[in-house]
């Protein structure tokens, strides 16, 4: 999410800001970061990173987040501000079950097994429903395939309803496979 307005470089920002999650993402990919939030005023840049894993991110003494906002002022050329905020329930944030099923999945744990264990522990949690998917050359075989598993309900079409979205991709020796996941959690009070 980037929450500023530009009347002049809005492309330009706009391809900051996917470049600074990118990176973001890439150097603190085993941290477990569901999302990164812009924010920007005048020169500065505040970055809220939402993660399981802040430990990892902040780093002994906060040497971690140091070196990465040392990194992203130097290729920016703004100030930057992060503030790291910790997801208490990561099995009920749908990014990061996307993410964790890939990594099952390259770590070459059965898709069946990797699916059904991360529905299990979503609604154990308190999710009112879940929906998992999985598509590419399962198991390696020749021809690709789509599996998915749905518990609880996950109403896609309801708008008052609090469903989550997440995409991963895991990179296996046959191939790319794309996991998705939805989360229900109820019904967002607007």
């Amino acid at each position: 999410h980037s929450r500023w307005y530009a009347k002049k470089d809005y492309a330009k920002l706009l391809h900051q800001d996917l470049s600074i999650r990118d990176v973001v993402k890439k150097r603190l990919y085993h941290a477990g970061i569901s999302s990164v939030e812009i924010e920007r005023s005048g020169n500065q840049l505040k970055l809220i990173i939402n993660t399981a894993r802040p430990g990892i991110i902040i780093g002994r003494k906060g040497a971690e987040v140091d070196k990465l906002k040392a990194s992203l002022e130097k290729e920016y050329g703004n100030e930057v501000f992060v503030t790291v905020k910790e997801i208490k329930k990561p099995e009920l944030d749908a990014q990061l079950v996307a993410e964790n099923i890939a990594t099952q999945l390259e770590k070459r744990v059965s898709f069946r097994r990797a699916l059904k264990r991360s529905v299990a522990s979503a609604l154990r949690l308190g999710a009112l429903g879940i929906k998992v998917y999985c598509a590419g050359r399962l198991g390696g075989h020749e021809i690709a395939r789509t599996e998915w598993y749905r518990e609880g309900r996950v109403p896609l079409h309801t708008l008052r309803a609090d469903v989550e979205y997440g995409f991963a991709e895991a990179k296996t020796a046959m191939g790319q496979i794309g996991v998705k996941a939805w989360i229900f959690k109820g019904d967002a009070h607007i």
